[in-house]
């Protein structure tokens, strides 16, 4: 082959190459640094993926570190175990700065929850925000891949948020293995029953009791505007559950104990670990229980069929 017909080749080679780049490129759509959002009503997909409820249609909380152009960031990602941790973090706003003004909710600004990929570690403090944006709080974090979550209410019209990002802990880390669902759980003197069961598909009526030594708790203390405050992490992937109480201290009806009655909405069949914050004594203590959502109408444990349950 002479030098002007190799050449010739040569260009050819790259011709098909270029296009072929251009072709994969038109497919594959520009790459950015998020994934775009999924069009949940899009051929009805979602619904019809098995042990996915109504609920699936908007992400839960907590799984994205950017939503609604507001974007978690903590200021450092990695960290030393120390019992006393120094966290700070911001919240960016859709105009990129430092978020400094949010709506008061459940008497607090900011809820800021901290949790071990393997759902163990669960912490719910409060943090202080300063003039420039950055929140600062105190943690106790050991070996591990943790996960935090930012609940906020932004100033204005946008709606509450819940943004995750993860925290990892310098040092060897052996992942405990889930409990297995209890209708019990013991901290302290304190016994905290659950009644009621976990179901896809609408809202899940859970009543946590508290007693001490044996005896029913009927002065339990407002806490976040409540008498005790829930949060649902699911297994996996620690999507984090808005639980909302049902009544609040001061309104006529609902008593202070021994019951708390919480609604959660579950978006998906599988393992959840729930955390019940109470006060009692002036001392807020953590009751953990894990609990198995199936679908609303199966029946559960006692082979009771709970599809007539409601909010």
């Amino acid at each position: 082959m002479n030098t002007g017909a190799k050449v010739g080749v040569f260009v050819a080679g790259l011709c098909v190459v270029f296009g072929g780049a251009v072709a994969i490129g038109n497919a594959v759509g520009p790459v950015d640094n998020e994934p775009a959002a999924m069009d949940h009503e899009e051929d009805g997909a979602m619904e019809d993926m098995p042990g996915m409820s109504a609920a699936a249609d908007k992400v839960p909380g907590g799984l994205q570190v950017a939503e609604n152009g507001y974007r978690l960031v903590l200021d450092e990602p990695q960290q030393r175990p120390d019992d006393q941790a120094t966290v700070s973090f911001r919240v960016l706003g859709p105009d990129g700065d430092p978020l400094t003004a949010y709506e008061t909710l459940h008497d607090k600004k900011m809820h800021f929850i901290v949790a071990k990929r393997d759902l163990s570690g669960f912490q719910h403090v409060h943090p202080t925000l300063d003039e420039q944006g950055t929140w600062t709080t105190t943690l106790s974090l050991d070996p591990g891949q943790w996960r935090t979550f930012a609940d906020f209410d932004p100033a204005g019209k946008d709606p509450q948020l819940t943004l995750g990002a993860d925290l990892t802990v310098a040092g060897e880390f052996t992942p405990k293995p889930l409990p297995e669902p209890s209708r019990t759980a013991t901290v302290g003197d304190y016994t905290v029953t659950l009644d009621g069961d976990a179901r896809t598909g609408g809202d899940s009526k859970l009543t946590l009791t508290v007693a001490k030594d044996g005896k029913p708790v009927t002065d339990l203390q407002p806490y976040l505007a409540a008498y005790g405050h829930l949060v649902a992490l699911r297994e996996s992937d620690l999507a984090y559950l808005h639980v909302h109480p049902d009544g609040e201290p001061g309104d006529g009806r609902t008593e202070p104990g021994p019951g708390i009655t919480f609604y959660a909405d579950f978006p998906s069949e599988g393992s959840y670990r729930l955390y019940l914050d109470f006060k009692h004594g002036d001392v807020v203590r953590t009751a953990e229980f894990t609990v198995e959502a199936g679908a609303k109408g199966s029946q559960d444990a006692g082979g009771h069929d709970d599809s007539g349950h409601g909010h």
